[in-house]
């Protein structure tokens, strides 16, 4: 471990990009402090940073992360000077010396356990331990729910969750058929709680193949990004076969039924999918109501009340809770029923115990013979032989392989079950995350901790009763004669050497998290052996997300085992202590500089880790319960069975004085004449400020460009030469390819300089984005939808949070207005020169289904001026393309290149001529 923290901190000066990209891309607010290029430099700002200001810099979830493990450090320094200072004396003085077996470190670490102790009175020190460690757990969990309330509530007074429009939206589910109307919304919510401010409701809209249409299209552009990536590595020495493909079923019979040319087979299915995209798009308002809606307040307190007020009711079957984050929606499961949502969980259930009980099999094997190689040596004679010769060689392998098994194992766990739990219907990221977690720590804790408990107790009770057997007795006689609780102690016992030494290994796998090993290895290998597409080496500078679910699952299995194999084997105690002192250095550097909160949740993991470490307690208890029974009396056990009550009363009592303040804003507004008399006129006032903005994403959402590299652009030409040539739109003629002198091509009208074999048409010239070897890093894309919403958090690391109610906030309004509308700009800003358009020609038509960000009647105002100074700069410039929708006059429609990301100033093929602007800025001056 201290190796790997050394390597780190050699490595970390020089590669920046791997071990501090969050101090290259964050804002000023954001940014972690800054770091010399000393090896130890790291150390002083990690250990000055204070609470508030990791809140401040990385958001709160981050923070209660950090306090958790900071928790569980604590309980079990404090559990160590119990452990060590009460059970392993305790346990020392009550072993007789001739009852114990084994020689040298064996024979060390049978002294510490329970398994030989002769002396009743010995075993009231446990039942003291028990007590004294519940008390210590109950203190740290009762002083961190006060202090996790206290940041919660300052969370909820900062300014960017008061100016957010999730703090004061509600979200409804499972809305009858007769309410699916704005109005039908605001009445359901006017049934809970009558309350000064109107609300502005937005129902759901059916937008059905959208999302799966846009999924196809991001497949078939990162394929064929993959494909002239590899075809194009060595851009002079191109291949002499140009790639191919087998389409998929669906298309295969419109193709031949055989391999077809990979480059022209992608391109023409982006392009058909770009058509079918944008056609549903337009008629997506025209679609059916759904059963989902929102409800946005001009107040906060008004939106919480309603929302505290519903918490248990359910009027006319519709569920109303606060809305989250609108990227944090999971938008396929919001129009499911109940009964399907239902279905889904039995399903997820289904397939987890499915897999629960597949890995019983495994699991029994690794417990039976990798945990304990003698039980290997009792059924493989040859084996054995091997053992007794090199005794110690083998324990070295023993102690080493099956933690080393398991731990590798753990790793793929958590990616299955997140797969699994996508499917169970949740309607949010957060909910989604919070069931990973429970589910994972009650696999692990299941499967991991009991049934390998159980397999291992049961071999060595099998092994026990056949040595013992006489011979003619019978098996039940046996059974009868033998100390069936007394061999399940001393099968414990010999099982905690096992996680003694995989808590131990934990240790080494933090400091491997420090020094990023994997995403090193993994870069350095892409790099090397492997095309890399512009894409993914653009995401491989971007700050990596971090798993929240798969680090609290391990935390609390961690301490689960420590806490169980307390009275077994005290040593585990301070081990664990180490591993949590450890981290939380070491992930705090990580959360500081390396990894950012994908979807922020204001620090709603609390509970579940709350209710989780009650469990472990119960667990440990337990155990102490079988430690009393085998070798104490029942007056112990009747003695520690009030810790049972004593758990769910504090349990109880922490969610009564905590657990509202922590969800809600406040549990009641005030209401008085004047705030009545003036409801109307605040609604009507901040309606457009404070409208619902949670349209589907698939509406709005840009449609990705594929990137090709800079030093591949001249080959990309010669690629499409045929394809230009066939689709020229400015009139030139057809010059046969390959017959002709190019430098006696005709020159193009429209783009002085270059042939019209090689210009860009206007259904071309926006097919990929060429980007220069420069750029290719995520500082110039982290503003792209296409990045951002994988690698950009919440938006507000970037300083440019997606939730916030300004005047000036480019989020896509609700596509679920009946107002007149205009449209956002599609291509997302970036630190290299955008793709630009000009402004809108008055009198030409927005694609239906967005709405102005401004309402048609505010008057006159310094937004409404023509000011011919600042909004006719361009009016001479060429207008950006457009088509004519059937033969409707005067009904004239952005191009599909409308919705095409774009945006970095190299999309075109194959100069860099910039495209006009059409974002909401331009359409605004020119009114």
């Amino acid at each position: 471990m201290i190796l790997i923290t050394a390597i780190f901190s050699w490595l970390r000066p020089h590669n920046s990009v791997v071990y501090a990209p969050k101090l290259k891309y964050a804002d000023e607010k954001h940014a972690p402090p800054k770091i010399g290029a000393g090896m130890f430099a790291w150390f002083g700002p990690v250990a000055h940073i204070t609470e508030a200001q990791i809140v401040e810099k990385v958001g709160l979830d981050a923070a209660v992360f950090l306090r958790f493990t900071k928790m569980c450090r604590n309980i079990f320094l404090a559990a160590s000077i119990v452990g060590i200072g009460v059970v392993i004396p305790a346990n020392a003085i009550g072993t007789a010396k001739g009852t114990v077996q084994g020689s040298g470190s064996n024979k060390f670490f049978a002294y510490m356990t329970p398994a030989s102790v002769f002396k009743h009175s010995s075993l009231w020190a446990h039942v003291a331990c028990a007590y004294l460690i519940d008390v210590v757990i109950c203190f740290f969990l009762w002083r961190n729910y006060m202090a996790i309330t206290r940041l919660r509530r300052q969370y909820f007074e900062s300014t960017d969750y008061l100016q957010s429009l999730h703090s004061r939206t509600l979200m409804f589910i499972d809305i009858p058929p007769k309410s699916r109307t704005d109005e039908g919304i605001m009445g359901i919510a006017d049934g809970i709680e009558h309350t000064a401010g109107v609300p502005r409701a937005a129902i759901g809209r059916n937008v059905k193949e959208l999302p799966d249409l846009i999924e196809q299209h991001e497949e078939a552009v990162r394929e064929l990004e993959s494909v002239l990536s590899k075809y194009l590595k060595n851009p002079d020495r191109l291949p002499a076969n140009r790639p191919t493909l087998k389409p998929s079923k669906k298309y295969r019979k419109s193709n031949g039924g055989g391999k077809v040319d990979a480059i022209d087979y992608l391109t023409d299915r982006i392009k058909e999918l770009e058509t079918e995209i944008d056609f549903v798009r337009e008629g997506v308002d025209k679609r059916n109501p759904m059963p989902y809606g929102f409800a946005s307040y001009e107040r906060i307190e008004e939106a919480h009340t309603v929302a505290y007020a519903a918490r248990k009711k359910q009027p006319k079957g519709v569920i109303i809770t606060l809305a989250p984050r609108p990227n944090e929606l999971i938008w396929p499961n919001l129009p499911l029923s109940r009964k399907s949502r239902n279905w889904k969980r039995v399903m997820n259930n289904l397939w987890i115990a499915l897999l629960t009980f597949l890995w019983i099999a495994p699991n029994a094997l690794i417990a039976l013979f990798l945990s304990n190689f003698s039980t290997l040596g009792a059924v493989w004679p040859a084996f054995q032989r091997q053992l007794n010769a090199h005794p110690r060689s083998w324990a070295i392998v023993q102690g080493i392989a099956s933690p080393a098994l398991t731990s590798l194992i753990y790793l793929v766990l958590p990616i299955i079950f997140r797969r699994i739990s996508i499917r169970a219907g949740d309607v949010s990221k957060t909910v989604r995350e919070r069931h990973v977690t429970t589910r994972l720590y009650a696999f692990f804790v299941f499967n991991n901790l009991i049934v390998f408990s159980i397999f291992g107790i049961l071999w060595h009770y099998i092994a026990s009763l056949t040595g013992t057997k006489a011979p003619g007795q019978s098996t039940w006689d046996a059974i009868k004669g033998s100390k069936f609780f007394v061999d399940l102690l001393t099968g414990l016992s010999q099982l905690s050497t096992f996680w003694l030494t995989y808590l131990l290994q934990r240790n080494l796998g933090a400091a491997a998290d420090l020094a990023q090993i994997i995403s090193l290895t993994w870069t350095w290998f892409g790099r090397t052996f492997m095309s890399p597409t512009p894409r993914q080496s653009i995401e491989w500078t971007a700050p990596p997300p971090f798993d929240y679910a798969v680090y609290y699952n391990y935390f609390l299995f961690y301490a689960t085992v420590a806490l169980c194999f307390t009275t077994l084997q005290p040593l585990g105690l301070p081990v664990t202590a180490l591993y949590f002192t450890v981290d939380f250095w070491l992930k705090k550097y990580l959360l500081l500089y390396v990894f950012i909160t994908k979807t922020e949740s204001g620090g709603q993991y609390w509970r579940i880790l709350f209710n989780r470490f009650i469990f472990a307690t119960f667990l440990a208890n337990f155990i102490f319960a079988l430690v009393l029974k085998a070798n104490g009396t029942w007056t112990m056990i009747i003695c520690i069975a009030p810790l049972l009550p004593l758990l769910l009363g504090f349990k109880y009592y922490c969610a009564r004085s905590f657990d509202d303040q922590n969800a809600y804003y406040t549990k009641a507004t005030l209401k008085d004449p004047s705030s009545l008399a003036e409801a109307g006129q605040k609604a009507r006032k901040g309606s457009d400020r404070v409208v619902s903005r949670f349209g589907h994403p698939a509406l709005y959402k840009p449609l990705m460009t594929p990137m090709v590299h800079a030093k591949a652009q001249q080959a990309l030409s010669q690629i499409y030469r045929g394809r230009l040539q066939h689709q020229q739109s400015d009139g030139a003629p057809s010059i046969a390819a390959g017959y002709s002198d190019i430098a006696m091509n005709q020159m193009s009208r429209d783009h002085p300089g270059k042939s019209a074999r090689f210009a860009p048409n206007k259904k071309e010239k926006d097919l990929f984005e060429v980007v220069p070897e420069g750029k290719l890093d995520f500082g110039y894309f982290m503003d792209r939808s296409d990045f951002k919403d994988e690698f950009g958090g919440d938006g507000e690391l970037f300083g440019r949070p997606q939730d916030l109610i300004s005047e000036r906030s480019g989020t896509p309004r609700s596509f679920m207005s009946r107002e007149n509308s205009s449209l956002s700009s599609s291509r997302a800003s970036s630190r290299s020169p955008s793709n630009s358009r000009t402004q809108s020609p008055a009198g030409r038509k927005p694609l239906p289904g967005y709405r102005d960000v401004y309402p048609a009647d505010l008057g006159a105002g310094m937004y409404n001026m023509r000011n011919d100074s600042e909004s006719r700069l361009l009016n001479g410039a060429q207008p950006p393309g457009m088509y004519t929708a059937g033969e409707e006059a005067g009904h004239e429609q952005y191009g599909l290149d409308r919705w095409r990301t774009g945006g970095s100033g190299y999309a075109n093929l194959p100069g860099h001529e910039t495209p006009p602007e059409t974002g909401y800025e331009a359409y605004r001056r020119g009114r």
